[in-house]
């Protein structure tokens, strides 16, 4: 590819009081090398099925039929998933929503909060409001629990008749419970790759149907994430393994029980609770591991950059910001000036936000905190698929330098279990 849609930059994590040593870098940067391989040879031989999604198309025009039918007469669509299903298309909505469609609103819920879902629902106009009920296995409790529910409100307001209208199931091939459901009211199923964890899994279904739902386009952010595979598979140190690379040298000089993510946009907010999910579930295993945090822009500047700046220091910080020099509404310069703010007169808001974001990493790295910086020029389809992209082969090439699974989740499945036998014991 001619050039990536985002830059990064190390200079400040190897070089500065908080520099990461360059032979360790050096080190485990060249052990990415039989890790790189191995993700060659996985899409070569089609071993691992997340390689391969970024080029499929035609999940996209099922979706495209389902989606089109599915808006009509349509208000609100309500998207119900947790972790993987619900993250990736949060990050995207917050990210690339168009708001100037024509379209139902789209709404994300995730936490299956008691108080909060009896609202929605009892303000709802439950005639014009659809449900995407989105889980892998089938048989995610929270998700069957708002569906269910949902179904159950919309029969009571006199609507079972069209109920199979009203939802559209995200699950993988096989026999499993949310598709009994959407069987049991004929209601139409989108399948979820089977060996495409949920973590993994914004390219997919998941974060497709709701992306045509929210206007953005599909193609193109596919089209960026298969642009980075390309590139990073191709390249003998690619981004990714220069960041698995810089985690793994501090975690093998005792130097990172903390990875942080700190955006300085608004709509890369919701991007870190994706990241967050991604590198905690993947990685803290067996007593490995880095605790991922995310940060805001100027607000965590004055709620956490006192702990980042002179707290314990194990950690590595990843500015994460987009071009904002210039846009904008600009501080009046005549009243600037006379209230004593004249390096405020006539700057513009981005240029505050950019100004502060330059500032905090030159903090944290000045006073010994490993800093890497990772910007984009531009947020559309083609830079965030190719950062979600970079991300996950990042994420990756760390397990496997630790020694860990990245794609399995033996704490999560321990806790399903035992909330399950709490609830049977309980009836």
């Amino acid at each position: 590819m001619a050039s990536l849609p985002f830059d990064v930059s190390l200079e400040l994590a190897l070089g500065g009081k908080g520099a990461v040593a360059k032979a360790d870098y050096d080190a485990a940067l060249v052990a990415t090398a039989p890790h790189l391989d191995w993700l060659r040879k996985a899409r070569a031989d089609k071993s691992l099925e997340l390689l391969g999604v970024p080029s499929r198309t035609d999940d996209i025009e099922a979706a495209q039929k389902v989606a089109e039918a599915f808006c009509r007469d349509t208000t609100d669509i309500a998207v119900l998933g947790i972790g993987g299903s619900s993250l990736g298309g949060q990050a995207l909505k917050a990210a690339l929503e168009n708001h100037d469609r024509e379209g139902p609103r789209v709404t994300f819920h995730d936490n299956p909060d008691p108080f909060a879902w009896k609202e929605y629902l009892s303000k709802a106009d439950l005639k014009t409001t659809r449900f995407v009920a989105i889980s892998k296995s089938g048989g995610t409790a929270e998700t069957l629990m708002q569906a269910l529910t949902a179904a159950d409100e919309i029969e009571k307001a006199g609507g079972g008749k069209y109920l199979r209208h009203h939802f559209v199931m995200i699950t993988e091939p096989g026999d499993n419970v949310l598709r009994k459901f959407a069987a049991s009211i004929e209601a139409p199923v989108l399948d979820h790759p089977k060996d495409v964890g949920g973590r993994y899994s914004v390219l997919t279904m998941c974060g497709a149907l709701p992306s045509i739902l929210m206007g953005i386009d599909i193609k193109a952010l596919r089209g960026g994430a298969q642009e980075y595979l390309d590139y990073a598979l191709s390249d003998a140190q690619p981004e990714c393994a220069e960041g698995a690379a810089l985690h793994f040298a501090l975690s093998k000089s005792g130097r990172l029980d903390q990875t942080v993510l700190w955006a300085y946009a608004d709509r890369l907010n919701t991007f870190h609770a994706w990241w967050r999910q991604l590198w905690a579930e993947s990685l803290g295993k067996d007593g490995k591991g880095s605790t991922p945090v995310g940060a805001l822009g100027p607000v965590d500047q004055h709620s956490q950059l006192q702990m980042f700046r002179d707290g314990p220091g194990k950690s590595l910080y990843t500015i994460l910001s987009t071009d904002m020099k210039g846009e904008g509404l600009a501080a009046p310069r005549e009243r600037a000036e006379a209230l004593g703010l004249g390096y405020l007169a006539g700057k513009h808001m981005g240029d505050l936000v950019d100004a502060e974001a330059r500032a905090t990493a030159q903090t944290l790295s000045r006073n010994g905190r490993p800093v890497r910086t990772i910007h984009l020029p531009k947020i559309d389809e083609r830079s965030i698929g190719a950062l979600m992209m970079h991300f996950m082969l990042e994420t990756i090439l760390m397990g496997k330098l630790m020694g860990v699974d990245p794609f399995d989740q033996p704490g999560v499945e321990e806790g399903k279990v035992l909330a399950r036998e709490y609830l049977q014991k309980e009836s």
